[in-house]
């Protein structure tokens, strides 16, 4: 797609966007990063940071290597001795007596146990104290020096010279000690094993006897607690009448259901007799209605006395029929009717009072009843607590009465078993000089296994150490991943050639290789569309000395031997170079075109080279950015864009002043020239910063100067020893025609 015109750049041209096409991806360079942009380094490259370092790492392992060498042949030899005892997993039994000291071995506990006891404190005390005499003179010689500053003692030698390792699944433990005399380590190891069995024997029995005089003292003790029991015991039964408690508690028992039989009788009455008092005041007064009560009318006199109402008024009636009111019979018949009804109202009272006594004198038993049921009842609970109080009483009297014994038998065990040696462990293997060549110490294998890995490992490390402080551009790592700049031609170094050679050196063949790597560069350029169609390029550095001067006379030069029409164009007003290498005369140039007193054609230096022209400064200018920022150098650009096919412009490092900046709008694209293992990264990814934010297309990095010594480390695809035996025979038969 083409831009609109108002995207254009002075001289018609539009600028490339760099992100479309000249970032990281553009395409010259050989590739570092990851899909996503990502920089990373190929283990290629880390062993080419190991190749070129590769003297640090031979120097640093020489030192490390020789120094495990001399450590192991002059230090002195040092001989272990092993002993080996069995550790018994149940004691002896001579008695079925329980021990004090439980010494048997349960689990890996246990086992820790005995090996933490082998290495304690107080066992390497017992062995130091049977070293005697010559031999704790032989025992120290080989560890004193003289020096008095830190004297050597017996203690911290058997402590730091001896190990104690379980055997793997067993219950046998080998006590290895270290000594430079064979025998001394032999008789060491043998001292700690017969030790670790005396401590244990004398711990055992120590400790018995220890517990029979705290048995003594309990028993005492003990003693003393039962005969105050049963003191109390006895107060307690006088003191509340229990010498036959079984006895008393049978009566007071036999008593209390006698009572509670009574009161439940007493009860049943005297609801019976309550149902009749309650039958007899629901009638209140009336003494008919009582008379009808079952219980009333069942009473023989007041049935007696009913009938023989019954008949009178029987006999009334038939009196009535022969006789009136008046009439003697009548009158005396009447007369005894009235004294038989009033003699049954008489005995109907008679029940109803009696029955009232009932229910009066049943209430009354039935309290009296209750009250001696409840004070039996208390004095049952009473027993009964005073029967708990003195069962407990009882219980921890005849406790503690067993406990006394059981202490007594303990008493009597542990004195009889503390005088015996039972042995929890046995010496299976005593240890025995070892033979002369039988050292543990120094390890020559394992030394100089070290050495090889510890020396390899520091000179790695040191070379990659080397290589982190070192942070000069020098690799295409460098270029494309931390600077972010496509690389597309490297320079080999030159090192015979004045500068004025060198200006002219793709001219001159005077180093065929650099005239082929202007070569590749030019075709670089030519296989994309925007470095192809552009007119316009600038060339500049990140500090001075970087060559661009030098790269911009050589592919201009490679361009005009193309064919092309070709002119250089001197835009550094500060230091200006290229009049210099030359060989011109920096009279006029572009300060005077620009200032308006010279044309191009009064400044340019024709055919200084086949179809190459040069235009210089003009000497140097005291306002640059003035100068260039004018828009007379604006007309300069767009006329030299008519004039020739490609205009190449040098201007100032980056990293020194704005001038190339001022430029870069008006130009096609910009090359950046980096010197070999020169300027740092830092430094040079802040210049290349500047150029891609210009969106000015970026057409990549030339490096220059590269030490063909190093080369293969970093550049092998680019140059190999076949390449220069190419070179070095078209040099000589580059006048012969090929055949």
């Amino acid at each position: 797609m083409g831009s609109s015109e108002k995207d254009k750049g002075p001289g018609g041209y539009a600028p490339a966007d760099y992100g479309a096409g000249y970032g990281y991806g553009y395409g010259y360079g050989g590739g570092y990063g990851n899909e996503d942009g990502t920089a990373h380094r190929s283990v290629q490259d880390y062993l080419l940071i190991l190749r070129e370092r590769i003297w640090y790492i031979v120097v640093v392992f020489l030192v490390v290597f020789s120094s495990a060498l001399v450590y192991t042949f002059s230090a002195t030899r040092i001989y272990q001795a092993t002993a080996t005892v069995q550790l018994l997993r149940d004691d002896p039994t001579i008695m079925q007596v329980q021990d004090v000291v439980e010494t048997q071995i349960r689990g890996a506990e246990d086992l820790n146990t005995q090996v933490k006891l082998l290495e304690s404190a107080n066992l390497i005390a017992k062995v130091a104290e049977r070293l005697t005499g010559d031999d704790l003179r032989q025992f120290l010689a080989p560890y004193q020096d003289g020096s008095e500053d830190d004297p050597v003692t017996p203690h911290g030698l058997l402590a730091k010279n001896r190990e104690v390792v379980p055997q793997r699944l067993s219950l046998v433990l080998a006590v290895q000690f270290e000594h430079p005399d064979r025998a001394i380590a032999a008789k060491v190891a043998n001292y700690f094993v017969d030790e670790f069995i005396n401590f244990n024997n004398r711990q055992r029995i120590e400790e018995s006897l220890k517990a029979v005089d705290d048995l003594k003292v309990r028993a005492e003790d003990q003693k003393q607690k039962v005969d105050e029991l049963a003191r109390g015991l006895q107060r307690y039964r006088e003191e509340n009448n229990m010498v036959s408690l079984d006895e008393r508690r049978d009566i007071v028992t036999d008593r209390l259901k006698a009572l509670g039989m009574n009161v439940t009788t007493l009860s049943t009455e005297l609801k019976n007799v309550e149902v009749r008092w309650n039958q007899l005041r629901e009638r209140g007064g009336n003494l008919e209605a009582i008379s009808e009560l079952p219980f009333i009318a069942s009473d023989s006199l007041i049935s007696s006395l009913k009938q023989q109402v019954s008949a009178e008024n029987i006999a009334i009636a038939e009196l009535r029929e022969r006789y009136r009111a008046k009439h003697p019979r009548m009158i005396e018949a009447q007369r005894k009717l009235t004294q038989t009804q009033e003699e049954l109202e008489r005995a109907i009272r008679g029940m109803v009072n009696q029955i009232n006594a009932q229910y009066e004198a049943g209430q009354n038993a039935l309290a009296e009843a209750r009250i001696d049921l409840r004070e039996q009842e208390q004095e049952s609970l009473a027993l009964s607590r005073a029967a708990v109080d003195y069962s407990a009483r009882e219980r921890e009297y005849l406790i503690n009465e067993e406990l006394h014994n059981s202490i007594i038998s303990r008493m009597r065990e542990t004195s009889v078993t503390s005088t015996m040696a039972n042995q929890n462990a046995r010496i299976i293997d005593r240890a025995v000089p070892p033979s002369e060549g039988n050292f543990v110490s120094p390890n020559l294998l394992l030394n100089l296994g070290l050495g090889v890995v510890g020396g390899a490992g520091l000179g790695l490390a040191f070379a990659f150490f080397v290589a982190f402080i070192d942070d000069r551009v020098k690799s295409s790592f460098d270029i494309e991943s931390v600077i972010g700049v496509p690389l597309i031609g490297i320079i080999p170094h030159i090192k015979k050639l004045d500068p004025v050679q060198k200006a002219q050196v793709v001219l001159n063949n005077a180093d065929r290789q650099v005239s082929e790597a202007f070569l590749t560069l030019h075709s670089a350029l030519r296989l994309k569309e925007e470095s192809k169609n552009a007119k316009c390029v600038l060339t500049t550095s990140t500090i001075p000395g970087e060559g661009k001067s030098f790269v911009t006379t050589n592919v201009a030069m490679t361009f005009a031997s193309h064919g092309e029409k070709v002119v250089i164009v001197d835009c550094d007003l500060r230091k200006p170079n290229i009049h210099k290498t030359l060989q011109l005369e920096n009279s006029k140039g572009v300060i005077d075109i620009v200032g308006g007193s010279a044309s191009i054609d009064d400044v340019v230096n024709k055919e200084v080279a086949p179809n190459l022209d040069v235009i210089t400064t003009g000497g140097r200018a005291k306002n640059p950015t003035q100068v260039l920022n004018s828009r007379n150098f604006e007309q300069l650009l767009l006329d030299l864009r008519q004039r020739y096919d490609r205009v190449f412009i040098d201007t100032p490092p980056l990293a020194a002043v704005s001038d190339a900046m001022v430029i870069l709008p008006l130009v096609d694209g910009s090359l950046f020239s980096i010197f070999f293992n020169k300027v740092r990264r830092k430094a040079a990814q802040f210049a290349a910063k500047k150029l891609l934010e210009s969106n000015v297309p970026v057409f990549g990095a030339v490096l220059n100067g590269l030490n063909l010594a190093v080369s293969g480390y970093y550049y092998a695809q680019y140059y190999d020893k076949s390449y220069k035996d190419y070179y070095v025979v078209m040099s000589k038969s580059d006048d012969t025609p090929e055949r």
